[in-house]
């Protein structure tokens, strides 16, 4: 049995690996870089969540939470990113604090005196992660490794794959999701914004611009047509995703938002106005823009331990053919444990969003799933380990809290077809805009699944994470 489990995080995952260690009777050790537990999630506080509570909450972590006095919300209630924090994540950090390291960067993990290169009792050489913080480089030993450090502060760039010409540090160019209708408002307001993408968080952004007086959105969508990104209206199989998408027809049809299809950047130019610049020669005068094209994992901490990665998606190999987008919506990829995860060095695993690398197909719960089964593996009840405790309606938790929200805004009236009954279940399917059609979701952090707000303010593409 491991003794002392490094996690590299403490966010949701990562603390859920924390509370199933410690029920297991090993030793957490929580590296986080930032100064409190949940410091990404506190970057996209403002976006409500696409899934309820229920479907949030990691079952050992509930369990330490109530044995120090924690009510639960209401299961059936869709926090945003700041409930999620104030109402489960920092109580669950102050219940894991004596096991809980803050403002500790993670720089490296490798074997202790043993490089990449080295086999001899390499299996039984504890691990050395490496972090850095306010008193230097510290060095931390443990028998094992969970990386759970997401990919947030990953962003896509705007090109496909690469930095386009004029990107790179721009004062007008953000990415992901900003603070639309809150802390960046006077940078929106009133001004000319473009966003680029096609998945759920370029909606989201797109429909919080549109909330702004004075505002002028325009979509740089790299898709050809927007169909897929609006899915089917009121006859969408996913309330929530018909609910966006015939919010967002309705903007576009009313000329609300400017609409740019097939427009795939290739450079940005000046900075008052700065000009998007697409392949085509089309060149877009904006006063700022958003580039909502995904997220991608960080590797180098990881360059010393073996790791084995499909060469698309960047998730273990067993893992690809489960949470390919090509294939797979986030209500389609069924739950999954050690096994899949596995990598060549033993002892080490990469969990949470990071596990999907480009996939966008994540799911929270199915974080939890997957270091529950990690935690027992690591404990030797390798019966746990392959065992699915993890159950999802067919759908996934792509449903969204009410039919009503799409009743109100279908009433409103509309434009779009319904979704094919053979299509993917447009829960960020494209959403590390990595696909031949072009579309990008801002986050790419878990599977595009969100609330039915009409006037969306802010939904998070897979806010499910």
């Amino acid at each position: 049995m491991a003794k002392t489990v490094a996690i590299l995080g403490a966010g949701p995952v990562g603390l859920a690996a924390a509370a199933h260690v410690l029920e297991r009777g090993m030793t957490p050790l929580i590296l986080e870089q930032g100064d409190t537990v949940a410091h990404a999630v506190r970057a996209w506080r403002h976006v409500p969540m696409f899934s309820n509570w229920r479907y949030n909450i990691d079952t050992a972590a509930a369990r330490l939470l109530q044995r120090n006095g924690w009510l639960a919300p209401d299961p059936e209630a869709h926090p945003t990113g700041a409930d999620l924090i104030s109402s489960y994540l920092e109580p669950l950090g102050r219940s894991l604090s004596p096991w809980l390291r803050l403002n500790q960067r993670v720089v490296a993990v490798a074997r202790d005196g043993l490089d990449k290169v080295k086999n001899a009792g390499r299996a039984t050489t504890p691990f050395v992660v490496a972090t850095e913080g306010p008193e230097g480089r510290t060095l931390h030993r443990a028998e094992a490794v969970i990386d759970t450090t997401g990919t947030w502060f990953q962003p896509n760039p705007g090109g496909a794959g690469l930095m386009v010409p004029g990107e790179a540090g721009h004062p007008q160019v953000d990415h992901g999701m900003p603070d639309i209708q809150g802390q960046a408002r006077a940078r929106y307001q009133g001004r000319r914004v473009g966003v680029l993408g096609g998945g759920h968080s370029a909606i989201g952004n797109l429909m919080a611009l549109a909330a702004l007086p004075g505002t002028v959105p325009v979509w740089l969508c790299r898709a050809d047509s927007v169909t897929r990104a609006l899915g089917g209206g009121a006859a969408d199989q996913l309330a929530a995703r018909g609910a966006l998408g015939l919010e967002m027809a309705r903007l576009v049809s009313g000329q609300r938002v400017v609409l740019e299809t097939g427009f795939r950047l290739s450079g940005i130019e000046g900075t008052d106005p700065m000009l998007a610049v697409a392949s085509d020669g089309r060149r877009i005068a904006l006063d700022a823009l958003i580039i909502s094209t995904g997220f991608r994992p960080d590797l180098a901490m990881l360059r010393e331990v073996r790791v084995a990665l499909d060469p698309a998606l960047e998730c273990p190999p067993a893992l690809a053919p489960l949470i390919d987008p090509n294939l797979h919506s986030c209500g389609t990829v069924r739950p999954h444990g050690a096994a899949e995860l596995a990598h060549p060095e033993p002892g080490f695993f990469i969990a949470g969003m990071k596990s999907y690398g480009r996939a966008p197909t994540f799911l929270l719960a199915t974080g939890h799933e997957q270091v529950r089964s990690i935690a027992a593996a690591l404990a030797g009840d390798h019966a746990a380990a392959a065992r699915v405790e993890l159950v999802l309606p067919e759908t996934g938790v792509c449903s969204g809290p009410s039919l009503s929200a799409v009743a109100a805004v279908a009433a409103a009236g509309c434009c779009g077809d319904p979704a094919p009954a053979g299509a993917k279940g447009g829960c960020g399917a494209e959403a590390n805009g990595g696909s031949s059609s072009g579309s990008g979701s801002g986050r790419g952090a878990s599977a595009g699944c969100g609330p039915a707000t009409p006037k969306g303010a802010g939904q998070k593409a897979g806010a499910c994470c």
